[in-house]
């Protein structure tokens, strides 16, 4: 049996959670999902410029399981970018950041509620 998921950390949610390319509104295209925690190690480690290390910390995860998810997220940006599909970011297990009684320290915390799993509630 395998190891229950732990819940991964997120201290930013996006603001938009739809993306797709412009034009030819009619055709209907692949929808390819990201997960909040996939869509957090894109910005801790390409905008926010952290290694994967720091990335684990903030998130609470092993790196090595930060590196898996920051893999399947730029797979996932790839093929969207390549292929001209649409991108939609929700779901996957995380627990919203508390902010500053984290001890994240990362600045984007604004809210002071976890939450759990899919929040398309």
């Amino acid at each position: 049996m395998p190891r229950p998921k732990k819940c991964r950390r997120v201290c930013y949610m996006p603001g938009n959670r739809n993306f797709g390319p412009l034009g030819d509104g009619g055709a209907e295209r692949k929808l390819v999902v990201m997960t909040v925690d996939e869509f957090e190690t894109i910005r801790l480690i390409d905008l926010e410029r952290l290694s994967q290390e720091e990335c684990a910390e903030r998130m609470n995860v092993a790196r090595t399981t930060a590196q898996a998810i920051y893999n399947s997220a730029r797979m996932k940006l790839a093929e969207v970018l390549v292929n001209g599909m649409e991108l939609s970011i929700n779901g996957g297990d995380y627990i919203l950041c508390e902010g500053e009684y984290s001890g994240c320290g990362c600045g984007h915390c604004h809210k002071r509620r976890c939450q759990l799993g899919d929040d398309e509630k």
